[in-house]
């Protein structure tokens, strides 16, 4: 198991993607895990077949610890067992030391004489903690785990009404259903709360024509298609990149309110909103204000990719790491919103959808140019209102007077 981090003790195995004695390749994606502040998944380091899973889906594993065993078929894999027992006498009595004992021989090689108790329920401590926090009889469900243990998957199915072969937990009538939070879930709702909780925050909108950097896009484009660019530039690198510019103008704006204090930066760690199956996830690029426009887009889509597949260095996506945040939904047809503050960080901006307006375009004609909305959400504390309008505003001229 990885260490994510220096905090990280533990890590949840929430699926596995290889059945064991199964043939993987290098790259292959074993399992995913999650600890307390993202979801990732593990690549396989090696080929071969996977001879054994020490745990399953649901199991708390401490990190370096084996999880599973890469070689060739009939090779042994106790030695690299982590849950090896030592020998059990014929006087064993806890289910606990006979269920490991099991586990290490492997069911072909049970010893008969071993007091196993089959009215004990075999249940893994997740699930366990799951089943008595949601009030579910655990001791009528039937385990998909090995040898018939209980594992979370299978609670979650019984909090979600779904038959069980030997219970039904949905009853008549019920019109809803509940589903466990994941971990990155938990943590998501516990910084969202603490940031509107614990600040003053405060949104201004405004609009910036976007001819220029449509142009430029337009541009890009037809290189590509010709053969004359490499590198796809999108409209968000744009707006990042003028981000940055305002930010070196406006550095009260690129900072962390620390209660008694206020730690302003002299470069710019620019973190971006991305969206991932396992849920929303900002990762900081660190020093982007020294970087070229096609060096900012290669290393912002870098760390997005990251985020999607699972491989993003922990450090990376801790709300200290960066000093401001970008987060658009353009893509998403919306038009406005309320961006709600990464703390410490100072504010936040949520880049909008394009929208074609009227506009005087002198001489009395009138005709509709593309504008894109720019929500800026600050914390009141560290900044007020005149000089964050100021830093919006800029964030606006820089995006109407972009070159490139």
């Amino acid at each position: 198991m990885p260490k994510q981090g220096q905090s990280v003790e533990t890590c949840i195995i929430t699926q596995w993607f290889k059945s064991k004695g199964e043939s993987v390749s290098v790259g292959d994606i074993l399992f995913s895990y999650e600890t307390d502040k993202a979801a990732f998944d593990l690549e396989s380091p090696a080929d071969g077949i996977l001879l054994e899973l020490f745990f399953e889906e649901g199991d708390e594993v401490p990190v370096l610890l084996n999880v599973a065993v890469i070689g060739n078929s009939g090779e042994a894999t106790d030695s690299f067992n982590p849950n090896q027992s030592k020998p059990l006498s014929g006087s064993a009595s806890t289910e606990i030391e006979v269920e490991k004992a099991v586990e290490t021989i492997g069911s072909h090689d049970i010893d008969k004489s071993l007091p196993i108790n089959d009215d004990k329920v075999r249940i893994s401590p997740r699930a366990k903690r799951l089943a008595e926090d949601k009030n579910i009889n655990y001791n009528t469900l039937r385990g998909s785990g090995p040898r018939g243990r209980i594992i979370a998957e299978d609670i979650e199915k019984a909090i979600s009404g779904i038959v069980t072969d030997a219970m039904t937990v949905q009853s008549a009538g019920v019109e809803y259903t509940e589903k466990p939070l994941s971990n990155i879930r938990k943590l998501i709702a516990k910084s969202m709360h603490a940031s509107l909780q614990n600040s003053a925050q405060l949104t201004h909108h405004m609009s910036a024509d976007v001819r220029n950097l449509l142009g430029v896009r337009q541009k890009i484009k037809e290189e590509l298609a010709s053969g004359a660019a490499g590198q796809d530039i999108t409209l968000n690198d744009m707006i990042c990149w003028c981000v940055i510019r305002a930010l070196e103008k406006f550095p009260d704006a690129n900072s962390h309110f620390l209660d008694d204090r206020i730690k302003t930066f002299q470069k710019v760690h620019l973190a971006i909103a991305v969206d991932t199956p396992r849920g929303l996830m900002v990762p900081a690029l660190k020093n982007a204000n020294e970087m070229d426009l096609p060096k900012l887009s290669k290393e912002l889509k870098t760390i997005a990719d990251a985020c999607r597949k699972g491989a993003i260095n922990p450090e990376l996506i801790q709300s200290t790491a960066a000093t401001f945040t970008v987060s658009n939904l353009g893509n998403y047809g919306v038009e406005m919103f309320t961006p709600v503050v990464n703390l410490p960080q100072a504010g936040i901006l949520g880049v909008c959808t394009i929208i074609n307006r009227p506009v005087n375009l002198g001489n009395n004609t009138f005709g509709f140019v593309p504008y894109i909305g720019l929500s800026l959400t600050y914390d009141h504390r560290s900044i007020d209102g005149g000089p964050a309008t100021l830093f919006l505003k800029e964030i606006k001229e820089q995006i109407e007077a972009f070159r490139y």
